[in-house]
């Protein structure tokens, strides 16, 4: 995994770009999402304020701009990608990035607004989405593929819930599992399958030391690291 710049919006705005060669994937992201085969994945951090209309053609840009060629998974986060953190378990790893400022519970009743962290919350804190990108070196079939967005977004909210954060998620986070090439596919991966577990350990850690890095910077302050 790297991380990249570019100048944007009157700044420098990083990025993660993955390259592990030609994989199967399953991602809800918007550019390449679906069940596919991806080259790359890149999780690019944008203002806080955006508000483009065509977010596809803007992955596009970018994947340009840092030379990805070929299929590939492209997402979007106003949340700080350099505060990436990572889980691994035998194997497995995932890598989440993490904003909290607008916490929600997925099924929430129709016209009520999901609660804000904290109105008085400093500039650079107030993104809200939770990207996890996991890397599993064995093959999936199809349906494994599936069960392993299901177990990643279950560890997800363990972890937020760990951390101490009342929601599910945020109305924007996003996954991307890419299998590995290795051997005939797998075809399960619930939590209590093999891989299935490796995957929620992993996202769990992950997305709990990310929700807890959250949760101490904002408490820091706007000098905080």
């Amino acid at each position: 995994m790297d991380t990249v710049w570019r100048a944007e919006a009157g700044g420098e705005l990083p990025a993660l770009v993955w390259r592990p060669g030609l994989r199967k994937v399953i991602s809800s992201g918007m550019l390449g999402g679906g069940i596919g085969t991806a080259g790359w994945v890149l999780n690019a951090q944008v203002p806080g304020g955006y508000s483009r209309m065509d977010p596809v053609a803007h992955l596009r840009e970018l994947a340009e701009r840092f030379g990805l060629d070929g299929p590939g998974v492209g997402l979007l986060t106003a949340a700080e990608v350099r505060a990436f953190r990572q889980g691994r378990d035998g194997g497995v790893s995932a890598t989440a990035t993490v904003g909290l400022r607008v916490p929600t519970w997925a099924a929430s009743p129709e016209g009520r607004p999901d609660p804000v962290l904290a109105p008085t919350v400093p500039e650079q804190f107030r993104p809200g989405t939770i990207n996890i990108v996991v890397s599993v070196p064995v093959a999936l079939d199809d349906a494994a593929l599936v069960n392993a967005v299901m177990t990643a977004t279950e560890a997800k909210t363990q972890a937020l819930l760990e951390a101490g954060y009342d929601c599910s998620g945020t109305a924007s986070d996003a996954v991307c599992v890419a299998a590995g090439p290795r051997g005939a596919p797998e075809p399960f991966a619930g939590p209590r399958s093999v891989w299935g577990a490796r995957i929620a350990r992993a996202v769990h850690a992950a997305v709990l030391a990310g929700a807890r890095d959250y949760t101490r910077r904002l408490e820091a302050g706007p000098s905080s690291p």
